[in-house]
């Protein structure tokens, strides 16, 4: 290319990253217009994330997508926008699980953008009493890892919570080894959440054989103890490296390349079917033979897919438990309602958690 090729490029460039601004500045202006317009209708300023509508546009914006970014880079682009535009009224209040550069920090800022306050606290029942108590309009907790299984605590606080769920997101887990040491053969300590450690355990076995592994409440907690100490090194992930100033000693050391964990967005609102749904279900069912059998049944013959069940002790008497099964669709499709009215006459109790978007990418 030519200087005068390469000026005249540059010069487009320029134009069009007017028009975008114009273009943001314009959809901003507009995002504030429908504030008012609610705040009218509603006769007070609310909340005005809505989880279905936020998908919908994000599904269109991979639909339309021609690249030559991938759908997951435009629609990180426009959640940002987005995220801009909803926090000109009030950022939204998040609660997830802490410290900072944590994995469900990343998975916040996944889902909402970075306009949002994000509030780290210490354990999954904190983070669902304040969004109960209004003190955080949304909450994010982890749920399940594709590797490691389902995460116990947050199962065990939906029994008993009045929180409904209103999204999820999937977020691919790169584990990298952080610490301060120059080599391997200096690390005598190695620190992380229980299951970032049972994740790379066949990478641990390998090249740190001999060295302690001790389980902290969340690999942000690990990466913050170790920050001091070179002879230790903390299982975190890049934001836990970039906060707390730990390079990366050894880079993707999960022993599953697609090692992903599952989070779920808690609020007090249900949400509307969007036509890619997920409903999730508590049933508790009577200690009769075949009952298990019987509660999965009405499903199978509407052709509504069970994509996932797990069973919990019910902590009500010995071998009792909950099942937590998510179905796909929206409680508001008639299959589906037909299915949990079904699946409700067989049960001891029946609990709707939540019917809400499926994850966008």
């Amino acid at each position: 290319m030519t200087d005068d090729g390469l000026k005249a490029a540059r010069d487009r460039i320029d134009r069009l990253d007017e028009q975008l601004q114009a273009l943001i500045g314009e959809r901003a202006g507009l995002a504030q217009e429908i504030a008012r317009i609610k705040a009218d209708i509603d006769g007070e300023a609310g909340d005005c994330y809505r989880p279905a509508r936020e998908a919908e546009v994000l599904r269109a914006v991979a639909a339309r997508n021609r690249g030559p970014l991938s759908d997951e880079t435009v629609v990180r682009l426009m959640r940002e926008v987005m995220s801009a535009c909803l926090a000109l009224e009030s950022p939204l209040k998040v609660a997830y699980l802490g410290p900072e550069g944590t994995y469900t920090q990343a998975a916040v800022y996944k889902h909402f953008g970075h306009s949002v306050t994000a509030v780290p606290l210490a354990a999954i029942d904190e983070i669902f009493r304040e969004v109960e108590a209004g003190n955080a309009d949304y909450g994010v907790v982890p749920v399940e890892n594709s590797t490691e299984g389902v995460v116990s605590h947050t199962l065990d606080q939906l029994v008993g919570s009045r929180l409904s769920i209103v999204g999820e997101v999937a977020l691919a887990v790169h584990h990298h080894l952080l610490s301060h040491a120059s080599d391997l053969s200096e690390v005598k300590r190695v620190v992380s959440h229980a299951q970032s450690l049972a994740q790379c355990r066949k990478w641990l076995d390998a090249k740190l054989p001999s060295v302690m592994r001790e389980a902290v409440a969340s690999n942000g907690e690990a990466a913050r103890m170790v920050r001091d100490e070179p002879a230790a090194a903390a299982i975190a992930g890049r934001a836990a490296s970039e906060l707390y100033e730990l390079p990366i000693l050894c880079a993707n050391i999960e022993d599953e390349p697609n090692n992903t964990t599952r989070f779920l967005v808690l609020g007090r609102q249900s949400v509307p079917a969007t036509g890619e749904d997920m409903t999730s279900i508590l049933v508790s069912i009577h200690n009769r033979p075949g009952m298990l059998h019987r509660l999965l049944a009405p499903a199978a013959d509407a052709g509504v897919d069970l994509s996932r069940i797990e069973s919990r002790p019910s902590r009500r008497q010995a071998w009792d438990y909950n099942f937590f099964i998510d179905l796909e669709g929206h409680v508001a499709e008639d299959r589906v309602r037909q299915v949990i009215d079904r699946i409700e006459a067989e049960a001891a109790h029946l609990k709707i958690l939540g019917s809400y978007p499926r994850a966008v990418l």
